[in-house]
């Protein structure tokens, strides 16, 4: 059985665990459910995670694993092993490696990234030579993640309509790219506000620097639960 997700996960984007686990003590967010990226984890490793894990975090692993189906399966099955909520793959691995990858998953979920939120349909037509409109190629990639048995898609709230006209209910979202009204949309091309996100009837959100670079912390994590319309416990 999956693991049961969290609507709101905290990313947990600085350069060493060091700075992360600080962050966390000094603002009193204990046992909140958090993401470790790219960063983080090549620099520190299993042992972040770990760590993580035995202070009650749970944890969203979003290292994207793209690759041939064989080293891809053996990947997810590593990663798996440390006890996470979530982990991604790249939809654009294709069917094989997909499918591969949740078989080897276990009880832990996983996403499928389709397209980075920092893209836009000019960057796929001109830069990549990959033609059409975004939320199309998007919704498409997202069929094919469900059909292959992925438990849901990392999308922007601007496809999750697309999206949920071509799978079922039971497919979920996971949304990146949140910021709240007055916020910097930094390298995001693709944002959404909270209430937006859970307007569009995102399953699962990813807050980062809206979170970690505020002036209070717990106060806007605990606002935007409050937003996503989650419960104490989760």
């Amino acid at each position: 059985m999956m693991k049961t997700l969290h609507p709101l996960y905290i990313a947990l984007d600085f350069s060493n665990g060091e700075e992360a686990l600080t962050f966390l003590n000094k603002n009193k967010l204990t046992e909140v459910p958090v993401k470790v990226g790219m960063e983080l984890f090549y620099r520190e490793g299993p042992p972040i995670v770990r760590n993580l894990r035995e202070r009650g975090h749970p944890v969203f692993l979003d290292v994207k694993v793209h690759d041939i189906p064989n080293t891809a399966e053996g990947a997810v099955r590593s990663l798996a092993s440390l006890d996470v909520d979530i982990l991604t793959i790249h939809a654009q691995g294709g069917n094989e490696m997909m499918r591969r990858a949740k078989a080897a998953a276990g009880n832990t979920a996983v996403f499928a990234v389709t397209h980075l939120t920092s893209m836009t349909t000019e960057t796929l037509n001109q830069e990549l030579g990959v033609m059409g409109e975004l939320s199309d190629i998007v919704a498409r990639l997202a069929t094919q993640a469900e059909e292959c048995g992925i438990d849901g898609v990392v999308c922007s709230v601007h496809e999750m309509e697309a999206i949920r006209e071509k799978t079922g209910e039971r497919f979920l979202t996971l949304t990146p790219g949140i910021r709240l009204l007055e916020g910097d949309h930094h390298d995001q091309k693709r944002t959404a506000t909270p209430s937006l996100a859970k307007e569009k009837g995102a399953n699962t959100i990813v807050v980062g620097r809206a979170i970690t670079e505020a002036e209070n912390p717990k106060e806007v994590y605990e606002f935007i639960k409050k937003e996503m319309g989650a419960n104490e416990s989760d």
